[in-house]
């Protein structure tokens, strides 16, 4: 076992191979593949006409495109090459960008398009699963009373079960999560004897394996949709990207167990549902069928359906949450990258991976009450679910193309492999295309902003520390000199006893030159003592530790703040024991106070100035580039600092500065001054003097 793998099992103990770890794994893992059964049979034969248009052969093709596409995609691609580009034990995206970022500028692209569509189409999950599950209550007697009539009462109790969902994971979901794992082992169970079950009625169905009915299928013309069909097979592999992106919660080991088991489980619910379709489809009106019906629900035995029911519906909700979490990491990961916008993030437990995102909880839970509103039921919703996330899978590919030449694997072999991964999934965006117009619009909307957004926040980012516009950085030493007349200087009024600007400091004594404008530029600020303060956060959940930089005087320090992601960061609390730290070693001087309510007080006040910088008129660039920096700096507004760092009821002065980006033209217009008697005769246009000569 490598460095890489001891880190990797300090950080997640459940990442070695374990029979918790497989618990953990069903229970985190395989939410949104685990619940495809419900309705990818479901949208293949709503998507061909109906029960009426299924026959034999249709059937067995649907079965055998299922079980290639979850071979070639999930099996090949992410279980066996994907797992093994981690980050430090992180998959993902994000995390595979981080491994490959440096071999060139433009792979942030695929990382951004990739990112923002698996977040965006992954927001149409919770809306789809839920809504399938209470959908099979409709009709169902319950102690021979129907509780459920109609699709109005099925949206209903959805949005209820959702809003309940969100609610509740601003106190973490530590407790329910424990028993996600067991839920899912008797889910996955439930879909395998199931369909052994239906299987016992026909063992044929089983030659569905060989691909001669998947290829078949795609040129027959009992297929009405054609290529097309790709689009609700395609359903029964989106939890793929989901797999790779929460290695990092139970560990590659318990994947390689916990997947056959799962893979199994699902082949065998299709299989079972294929066998039900052929028997009933040239008898349906033996069976009862209702008008609208769900082949999983239906291949159920009568006695067993209320139980299925229920499983149903506690599987879409871990599923649902599994999104709602992967929400929040592919967040917070974004933020590390800096190609999102710092969003005030919670840990309601113990866990690094139990975090919590106010804004991103409200957005998505917006979103999916929304989606089941504007789709009413399952069928329309999965018509409209899966485009996004083939470009997200096109982007991994890309990506995973630069780690497999990163580590040298032969070049000629990384092009054969990865070049058949690419034709895939280019198939499957084309025949996913169709759904654009069937409602996933919307998705690609929100995709698209969130792309938007990311190139703003980053390219912004990059323009505004460009040092070919600016010279960016100042050096605190050369600036002692300055600081020290100014905090003795009487004719300058005393603004604060000390003076704290949060900022990051490089180098140990390089930071900002805006921040030495406002010290010494936009009004000079008399202190006592100049702080310099850079807040880390640390993978440990209970890091408290500073480092400070006195620079050979008693007037400035440079405090480096180590917090632990579970640690408060009320920045003005560990000021005050810094600095009675430092007065007790002598570094700075007592700041002993006059007017005092506690006696014998010995630190002076605080005064926290945070920087909002303002494009200046005076910035010489393209209009493009400064519309991005324009927009950037609109984002920033909706971000407080001050909440950030627990700063709500300390003084705060949120001050503007002048960003001049560019050579700033020195072709001015210039003033010159002639008598009063030569303007005379210049037309001005001055109403105010008009209205006077009227009255």
């Amino acid at each position: 076992m490598d460095k890489k793998d001891l880190a990797m099992l300090r950080k997640n103990p459940h990442a070695k191979m374990s029979a918790a770890g497989f618990l953990i794994a069903l229970g985190i893992v395989y939410g949104d593949i685990g619940t495809s059964p419900l309705y990818v049979m479901n949208s293949l034969m709503v998507g061909n006409g109906g029960l009426s248009h299924m026959s034999t052969n249709f059937v067995l093709g649907s079965v055998s495109l299922i079980f290639w596409t979850l071979t070639i995609v999930t099996t090949t691609k992410y279980v066996l090459i994907a797992l093994r580009a981690d980050n430090r034990g992180e998959g993902g995206i994000f995390a595979l960008y981080t491994l490959v970022r440096k071999r060139a500028k433009w792979l942030i692209i695929p990382a951004m398009i990739g990112g923002a569509t698996f977040l965006a189409d992954g927001m149409m999950t919770p809306a789809v699963t839920v809504t399938a599950a209470i959908e099979g209550l409709k009709g169902i007697a319950i102690n021979n009373t129907v509780f459920i009539h109609t699709q109005t009462q099925v949206i209903i109790i959805t949005i209820i079960i959702l809003s309940t969902l969100f609610f509740i994971q601003r106190f973490g979901t530590q407790l329910i999560g424990k028993a996600f794992g067991p839920i899912m082992l008797v889910w996955f169970a439930f879909l395998g004897l199931l369909g052994i079950y239906n299987l016992s009625f026909d063992w044929s169905v089983l030659r569905a394996f060989n691909p001669y009915y998947a290829i078949e299928l795609l040129r027959s013309p009992y297929n009405i949709r054609g290529i097309f069909i790709l689009g609700s097979i395609f359903l029964a592999t989106t939890g793929a990207e989901a797999l790779y992106s929460d290695m990092g919660h139970v560990g590659r080991p318990n994947i390689y167990t916990s997947w056959p088991f799962v893979k199994i489980c699902l082949l065998l619910s299709y299989l079972g549902q294929a066998t039900w379709m052929l028997r009933v489809k040239d008898n349906a009106s033996a069976f009862n069928l209702p008008a609208t019906f769900n082949p999983f629900y239906e291949s159920m035995p009568p006695k067993l359906r209320l139980f299925g029911i229920f499983l149903a519906a506690m599987a879409a909700i871990i599923a649902s949450q599994a999104l709602i979490s992967g929400s929040y990491t592919l967040v917070s990961e974004a933020t590390k990258l800096r190609i999102f916008p710092r969003l005030k993030t919670f840990y309601p437990t113990n866990f690094k991976g139990q975090l919590y995102i106010p804004t991103v909880n409200s957005i998505i839970w917006i979103i999916c009450i929304s989606l089941v509103i504007f789709f009413q039921n399952s069928e329309n919703m999965s018509n409209a679910y899966g485009l996004e996330i083939t470009i997200t899978m096109l982007m991994t590919t890309i990506l995973l193309h630069q780690w497999m030449l990163m580590k040298r694997v032969n070049r000629f072999f990384t092009t054969v492999i990865i070049g058949f991964f690419f034709v895939i999934e280019s198939i499957f965006l084309i025949t996913n295309s169709s759904k654009f117009i069937q409602g996933a619009y919307i998705t690609m909307i929100i995709a698209a902003a969130l792309i938007a957004i990311m190139f703003v926040w980053r390219y912004g980012d990059r323009l505004m520390d460009d040092n070919t516009f600016r010279s960016h950085f100042a050096s605190l030493l050369a600036f002692k000199h300055q600081l020290n007349d100014l905090r003795k200087d009487p004719s300058y009024p005393l603004t604060t006893t000390n003076l704290v600007y949060l900022t990051k400091v490089h180098d140990g004594y390089r930071i900002k030159k805006n921040i030495l404008y406002s010290i010494l530029d936009k009004r000079p600020k008399r202190a006592e003592v100049y702080w310099f303060v850079t807040v880390n956060v640390t993978d440990e959940p209970y890091t408290a530790a500073y480092s400070a930089e006195t620079f050979d005087t008693d007037y400035m320090v440079s405090v480096q703040l180590y917090l632990g992601f579970r640690v408060d960061q009320k920045v003005n609390v560990y000021l005050r024991q810094i600095v009675n730290d430092l007065m007790s070693n002598g570094e700075i001087k007592t700041q002993p106070q006059k007017y005092t309510t506690i006696p014998d007080r010995q630190v002076g006040d605080f005064s926290f100035v945070l920087i909002k910088e303002v494009l200046s008129p005076d910035t010489r660039i393209s209009g493009v580039k400064k519309g991005i920096i324009h927009l950037r700096l609109l984002l920033q507004k909706f971000i407080s600092p001050a909440n950030w760092f627990g700063l709500s009821y300390s003084d705060v002065v949120e001050e503007r500065v002048p960003l001049v980006l560019g050579k700033v033209s020195l072709n001015r217009i210039r003033l010159v001054r002639k008598d009063r008697s030569a303007l005379k005769d210049i037309p001005v246009d001055n109403p105010v003097d008009d209205d006077e000569d009227e009255e």
